[in-house]
């Protein structure tokens, strides 16, 4: 129960990524990030090869922890491919592209939740287009559907501010609502938590050292991550 005064409660999600890839020893790094008490782990469909996510979304879910599989391909057909390796990999949540309908479609009967990109996201890096009106219709678009949620890239926007875009989507669904791209400091965490985010994800941040940049190794950044989200 949230105590008065408090910030709401906002769960860290692990990414096994850099610059938008699963880092090819993501094996070598799971046994780091499950030590430091990360409960919430993804990866993406990019990066490394088909055999090795298999294991890696094993190691996570043998842990107690909850897989996650952000879809980053850019056009529909590779979309709803990425959502069939989702499938066959058996992550517990699918995150990104924006056919619901389609994803949703290969998902069912899976028991995998589905989190589609509100908005209008382009490129590799992924940047995000849209004003918050259009984050709003997005998500109750969505919400309609029977998606368990959404996939925001607040800090990734090009056409509005980012908290403003959290806020309209918190408006717009009663699901899960995940921040993705440039989550890279405390004071970005707290402002997530406090506009209504559920979760976010840091990868880069944290192979990098840019989240906490006076400390070297990355059970230091994520001890400092959750410690950030407590």
């Amino acid at each position: 129960m949230t105590r008065p005064n408090s910030r709401p409660a906002i769960d860290f999600i692990f990414m096994f990524t850099r610059a938008d890839q699963t880092v090819e020893d993501c094996l070598a790094v799971f046994d780091v990030v499950a030590s430091a008490g990360v409960k919430h782990m993804g990866f993406k469909d990019v990066g490394t090869d088909f055999e090795t996510l298999v294991a890696l979304n094993r190691r996570i879910q043998d842990a107690g922890a909850t897989s996650y599989l952000e879809v980053v391909s850019t056009t529909p057909e590779a979309c709803l491919d990425s959502a069939r390796a989702a499938r066959r990999i058996g992550v517990d949540i699918v995150m990104g592209g924006t056919d619901a309908e389609g994803i949703l479609a290969v998902l069912e009967g899976s028991g995998i939740g589905y989190l589609p990109f509100p908005g209008r996201p382009v490129g590799h890096p992924t940047a995000l287009g849209g004003s918050a009106t259009d984050i709003e219709a997005d998500c109750r678009k969505f919400e309609s559907l029977g998606c368990a949620g959404v996939d925001l890239l607040a800090y990734r926007a090009t056409e509005a501010d980012p908290l403003d875009l959290v806020k309209a989507a918190r408006r717009a669904t009663r699901g899960t609502l995940v921040v993705a791209g440039s989550v890279d400091s405390p004071d970005r965490i707290r402002a997530l938590a406090d506009a209504g985010a559920n979760a976010f994800t840091i990868g880069s941040a944290a192979f990098d050292g840019s989240f906490s940049p006076r400390k070297g190794a990355l059970a230091s950044q994520l001890g400092d991550i959750l410690d950030a989200a407590a």
